[in-house]
């Protein structure tokens, strides 16, 4: 069975505390039990050494009968200083004191005497007439400094291990006691830690991260997040690239302000207010930001996340939807020109004029075949297929002719280039060309597209006959935002084809017209190789 973190965690905590109370509750009884051995022994020593510089101790040795002397003075010291017994004997061994008066008189055992009848003083465990006991020894001497007996005091080794199992029960309480709280203490420390993972294992937040981080490269916007003092925490590759941050590089751990001063997340985490579509330059890019302040459970900010894009690309996709306005209100308009048609189809043969609708009905099949089968046969692909006819349809709505050139081929493209940029490319330029003619009379608006592929290049070139790009104009025409015609929303169109073109590593053009116009040139390499123009 696997265990849970959770469980782990309380198992570990309580095992590691489990094993340092034990060790640390052993060693702190047996060096207590040791140091109180070593004061108790310190203890009968200094008794008998004050018992043995007594000179009333010392003149008895001189009486007929020392243990009439030496007993009363020595057993009133026992009594105060707890001493289990004081034992006074001479050279012999023979006792002249001792708490059992019928043990005086009679010879010392524990043969223990020997170091203190050399003039040593000691201390000794032996088994003496009253059990086990730690003693304290020390010599009697005489005016000449000669040994003329000794002392011997001691503690019963059974009262000094009866205090040692009542520090040692105490130790085991304390460390039973910590023990317990250390391990409710274990369960809390672990319940927080999974509440602060959110309940989640270890395996499923390796899980979650590199599902988060699949998420977040797979993102097209710049997703950039920030803690609450300001430093970068995390940046998808594309925030990188957009950034200019080189190969392999990173801005992780750095202050947002030093890589990007005109950032705003400092002023979202001390807001706490969320700013969405908010633009700023980002390099060369014109970029579309939303910032959110991150929260914690308790509301309070943490950080800071901000997703950017290029305006360009939004343009794109705004682009492309209205070309799919453009199919769908050029399709509305091919139905109600063509139900116009039905209906004089209709009146001609209620009037019998039968060669008449036969000779319409030829006609109109004759175009939109030919042009249909054109588009087939020379241009393939769906979408500038697609495209063209529905451009084709919006300037018959228009009065527009609008006319590709027979000797266009467009079948060999490279799988390499992307359809969707080619589609701005030959999407804008064909609207900007009938937005140009548009100022001329009706006969005089036409707009000419020619589309090759032969040799390295893809080529693709629209002349229309309006009044052409005025000289001072230049190459900002280019520039997103300028524009030669009056009125808002405008200069977006060759700007968005002049960033497609660069994004297929090609270039555009522009010269004036044969007929007053001007001539739109986009030169693709087909095998990713840019060549100046």
């Amino acid at each position: 069975m696997k265990l849970k973190l959770q469980t782990k965690l309380i198992l570990l905590i309580g095992s590691l505390l489990s094993l340092v109370i034990v060790v640390l509750a052993f060693s702190f009884q047996r060096m207590w039990t040791t140091s109180h051995k070593e004061q108790i022994g310190a203890t009968a020593l200094n008794i008998a050494k004050t018992v043995a510089a007594m000179p009333d101790i010392r003149r008895a040795f001189q009486d007929p009968d020392p243990a009439r002397l030496i007993n009363p003075l020595v057993e009133p010291i026992r009594v105060e200083t707890g001493a289990e017994f004081i034992v006074v004997g001479n050279r012999q061994g023979i006792r002249y004191s001792h708490p059992d008066p019928d043990r005086i008189g009679k010879d010392m055992v524990g043969g223990d005497n020997g170091p203190v009848f050399e003039g040593r003083s000691i201390t000794s465990e032996a088994k003496g007439s009253l059990g086990l006991s730690l003693r304290g020894k020390t010599p009697v001497l005489d005016d000449n400094g000669n040994v003329i007996g000794v002392v011997s005091v001691g503690f019963l080794l059974e009262d000094i291990n009866e205090q040692a199992v009542h520090y040692r029960n105490t130790v085991l309480l304390i460390a039973f006691l910590t023990l317990l709280g250390g391990t409710g203490g274990a369960i809390l420390i672990a319940r927080g830690v999974k509440k602060s993972i959110l309940g989640l294992e270890p395996e499923e937040i390796g899980h979650l991260y590199q599902e988060k981080k699949a998420i977040l490269e797979s993102i097209r916007e710049g997703i950039l997040a920030v803690n609450r003092t300001g430093t970068i925490t995390l940046a998808n590759q594309t925030a990188l690239q957009l950034l200019g941050v080189p190969e392999n590089g990173t801005v992780t751990g750095r202050y947002i302000l030093d890589v990007l001063p005109s950032s705003r997340l400092v002023e979202v985490i001390a807001s706490g207010q969320a700013e969405f579509d908010q633009e700023m330059i980002l390099g060369d890019e014109v970029v579309v930001v939303n910032r959110l302040p991150v929260l914690d459970e308790d509301h309070r900010v943490i950080g800071a996340v901000s997703s950017f894009r290029t305006k360009s690309e939004l343009y794109r996709l705004n682009e492309e939807l209205a070309q799919v306005k453009l199919y769908a209100g050029g399709l509305r308009a091919q139905t109600h020109e063509y139900s116009n048609k039905l209906y004089m189809i209709s009146g001609l043969i209620q009037l019998g004029l039968y060669q008449e609708a036969i000779d319409l009905i030829t006609r109109e099949t004759d175009v939109h075949q030919n042009f249909i089968g054109f588009i087939m046969e020379e241009i393939p692909s769906r979408l500038l297929g697609g495209l063209l006819v529905g451009k084709f349809n919006r300037a018959n709505e228009l009065k527009v002719e609008l006319v590709v050139d027979p000797e266009s081929t467009f079948k060999d493209i490279p799988s390499s280039v992307n359809r969707f940029n080619l589609v701005t490319i030959l999407g804008n330029l064909i609207d900007n060309a009938m937005e140009a003619v548009l100022e001329q009379e009706e006969g005089r608006r036409r707009v000419t597209v020619f589309l090759t592929d032969l040799g390295e290049d893809l080529i693709v070139e629209v002349e229309d006959t309006g009044k052409g790009v005025p000289e001072e104009a230049g190459e900002r025409i280019f520039v997103s935002g300028f524009s030669t015609k009056e009125g808002g929303n405008r200069g977006l169109g060759l700007a968005l084809v002049k960033q497609a073109a660069e994004q297929l590593n090609g270039y555009v053009t522009y010269a004036s017209g044969e007929q007053g116009g001007t001539v739109f040139t986009v030169v693709v390499p087909k095998q990713g190789r840019r060549k100046g123009p």
